[in-house]
């Protein structure tokens, strides 16, 4: 076969198998099985994070770090104020664990900051059941009060806010945060 018949013929062979398809076996090619709703959550937060708007009445501005740690098991938050105190610090400090329950289907997350020693009490453990694109968390203290922080996720922008809220004895809210992060 001369080098003009063959180039012919590997022509020939590959439009046969173009159009009338390949000639294996109805093989399904397995697909990329879509990952849980919280774990799309849980891995929109990963990224270096400018969060920006008024905690207690004051403009903030903070460097927010956002990783994956121990598995994947958890989402590790690092805050970081920019505004410093009477000593040079930052005024605001902390390291924020989110992970998810299975067992009763939410988020649960551990909030350690600078403002204080918590002694690891249950009521120090948030808990947020996902709603939608939004992570109501929630910490209950023993009085009745608490804390309301509500992740949500801005799929067009490609943002979060976090909205804080105080609870009172009687579940009363009152707004002490209002945020924006932004990736950097």
């Amino acid at each position: 076969m001369t080098i003009p018949m063959l180039r012919s013929f590997v022509l020939f062979c590959f439009v046969a198998g173009f159009v009338s398809g390949p000639s294996f076996p109805n093989m399904a090619i397995p697909q990329e099985q879509e990952k849980p709703h919280h774990e799309f959550l849980m891995d929109k937060m990963i990224g270096i994070w400018v969060m920006q708007g008024t905690i207690d009445d004051e403009n903030v501005t903070h460097d927010v770090i956002i990783d994956r740690i121990l598995n994947n098991q958890y989402v590790r938050i690092h805050e970081i104020a920019r505004e410093k105190d009477a000593n040079g610090d930052p005024a605001y400090e902390a390291w924020i664990h989110i992970a998810w329950d299975k067992q009763n289907e939410e988020f649960v997350v551990m909030w350690l900051d600078s403002t204080g020693v918590t002694n690891f009490a249950a009521e120090g453990v948030g808990h947020g059941k996902p709603d939608g694109d939004r992570i109501p968390f929630i910490w209950k203290l023993a009085d009745g009060s608490g804390i309301h922080n509500t992740f949500a996720y801005q799929r067009a922008s490609n943002t979060w806010t976090w909205s804080i809220d105080n609870l009172d004895k009687s579940g009363k809210s009152s707004p002490f945060g209002k945020l924006t992060l932004k990736q950097k």
